[in-house]
């Protein structure tokens, strides 16, 4: 966790209590003798000096430091005014003691992880060709996360989402790869994240690999690192093209240009009440196995929502039968996830990330016109025009300047010789996709029957 620390008390007391190794420390200008900061760094903290100075007593300023760009974007401890400037502060003072007494533990805690601390790895689906591997994951403060059910009240959904949110990432952990008889060893960013490119040592074929990791120096209750496995697809030779699918509002309805309906439909459902968007199941299905039936083509799912909602993405495609592939989130803060912005650039540079492993292989772009879906997809066309065989865009904004936006877009696809399907549902996508021989024809029934079960009808 990152301190801002705006004066000299504070900052003796922070100092006192946390390990100067791998913590991250932002001051006002002038309050750290610059011996101190060096002696600091020289312990293996970061040490960072604000452009300009902030007074605590000052929200305003406290606020606009943290939206400024070395702060904007991370989940920190912040100094505010000294207790005695503030009312009531004599009650605070004593409640305080107590919590900042836990507060010292766990700051301990996150610095020496073999100490009364248990981490967890969780990987994230990875992906890659028979030539190199990419796996990401992060390691967080162990919770206990259980299954959820159909059954779950609101209330019981409101806090796992919670529990998944607040899970304490852990900055400066050593993480090892194992695949293939190799060893590769990286550390955690701040936000308790890592990635690894793995080259293996003999081609790969097609299917899901497991990359072994560990946490060396972080052991479980039977003596021995913790470990995970992530699973890694590479795609099957028989594949003839990939898609790249949007989330939300695509596959599942989430309101994401509604910050607050989007936050309300979280906190109430789970992956067993979601619903799909109706017929996508069987279109993914039918997408994935391609006109042979049998191509395994790769499914990617790119989206704005946080890595933190990385498992109950993943169940809710699981449970609802639409065909596992990559998840690419966003690495986001809890004090920044409604507010997702600069949504734009992250989707792009993740798409990138896909089409760099794959440039021989075709795509289908999938995505909604709600936000910037189809302006992000035809700039991927113009910068890789033989990449992209059609792009598919749920039309959900019936705003008519909105509809224009669509229909120039459109004409510059259609100029390149790919095209832009705006489908009201998916049995028009499946139609479409039949017709250019994307899928079997024989597919659009079990369309039509999975859009009719979703629409409760026999």
């Amino acid at each position: 966790m990152p301190f801002l620390i705006l004066t000299r008390a504070g900052f003796d007391d922070i100092v006192a209590r946390v390990e100067p190794a791998g913590a991250v420390f932002h001051v006002n200008p002038d309050l750290v003798p610059a011996a101190e900061i060096a002696r600091l760094r020289d312990a293996g903290a970061d040490v960072n000096v604000l452009a300009s100075t902030v007074d605590p007593r000052a929200a305003g300023e406290v606020e606009q430091a943290l939206r400024s760009a070395p702060l904007q974007g991370a989940t920190m401890w912040v100094e505010r005014a000294p207790e005695a400037e503030r009312p009531g502060a004599a009650l605070r003072r004593r409640l305080a003691k107590t919590a900042g007494q836990f507060a010292s533990g766990a700051l301990q805690r996150l610095r020496l992880p073999t100490v009364g601390r248990q981490m967890m790895v969780v990987p994230y689906f990875g992906f890659g060709n028979a030539g190199k591997l990419w796996v990401k994951g992060r390691v967080l403060d162990e919770r206990s996360f259980r299954e959820q059910t159909g059954d779950d009240s609101g209330w019981s959904n409101l806090l796992q989402l919670y529990r998944r949110l607040e899970s304490d990432e852990v900055a400066g952990a050593r993480v090892l790869a194992h695949f293939e008889g190799q060893r590769i060893e990286t550390q955690t960013d701040r936000g308790g994240y890592f990635t690894f490119e793995i080259v293996p040592s003999s081609a790969l074929a097609g299917g899901w690999h497991t990359v072994q990791l560990e946490l060396p120096d972080s052991m479980a209750e039977d003596g021995l690192p913790v470990r995970a496995d992530a699973d890694v697809v590479v795609p099957a030779a028989t594949a003839r093209f990939g898609i790249i699918s949007d989330i939300d509002d695509t596959v599942l309805w989430t309101n994401v240009t509604n910050k607050l309906n989007m936050a309300l439909m979280l906190a109430r459902s789970n992956a067993h009440t979601r619903k799909p968007f109706k017929g996508v199941a069987a279109l993914y299905r039918a997408l994935h196995e391609g006109a042979g039936g049998n191509e395994g083509n790769p499914v990617f799912y790119v989206s704005s929502s946080p890595w933190h909602l990385f498992g109950p993405l993943v169940e809710f495609l699981r449970v609802q039968g639409i065909p596992l592939g990559p998840l690419l989130l966003r690495e986001l803060g809890v004090r920044e996830l409604f507010n997702l912005t600069e949504h734009g650039d992250s989707k792009l540079d993740k798409i990138e990330l896909i089409l760099s492993f794959y440039p021989q292989m075709q795509f289908v772009l999938i995505g909604d016109s709600g936000e910037r879906d189809p302006e992000i997809y035809t700039e991927i066309l113009r910068r890789h025009p033989k990449s992209v065989r059609v792009i598919y865009i749920r039309n959900v904004n019936p705003d008519p300047s909105r509809i224009d936006a669509l229909d120039r877009l459109t004409e510059e696809v259609s100029a390149t010789g790919a095209q832009l399907i705006l489908a009201p549902d998916s049995v028009f996508a499946a139609s479409h996709a039949a017709a250019e021989g994307l899928i079997h024809v024989d597919r659009l029934g079990s369309v039509r029957q999975d859009k009719k079960e979703d629409d409760g009808e026999r």
